[in-house]
């Protein structure tokens, strides 16, 4: 185990001011195809007839796979130290991404 440690690369990771700073988020569109997924992060208000993607992630399959597992073990661990996150229901947002293309 200690050899294998050993054998990989540490990645240094470099995160500047501006992309710590985060992006506030309270609605997330996933949308699909057969080589990718992309995820739109938006902020909606409430009342307001308009809302802005404000960032949009686009992953592999695997790495969808990858981040949909560290999500659930992170929200496993939030719960078992701090309780169950409380659901609630939300009444349905009818989304409308502009016009619809034409050929």
């Amino acid at each position: 185990m200690a050899e294998e440690k050993k054998n990989q690369k540490q990645i240094n990771i470099e995160l500047d001011e501006k992309t710590a700073e985060g992006i506030y988020s309270n609605l997330a569109i996933i949308n699909h195809s057969v080589s990718e997924f992309v995820v739109d992060f938006i902020s909606l208000m409430p009342g307001a007839p308009k809302a802005k993607v404000k960032s949009r992630i686009i992953l592999t399959p695997q790495h969808a796979k990858k981040l949909l597992k560290a999500l659930n073990d992170n929200v496993s661990r939030f719960e078992q130290a701090h309780g169950t996150i409380q659901d609630y229901e939300q009444p349905a947002i009818p989304l409308n991404f502009g016009p619809t293309g034409e050929a």
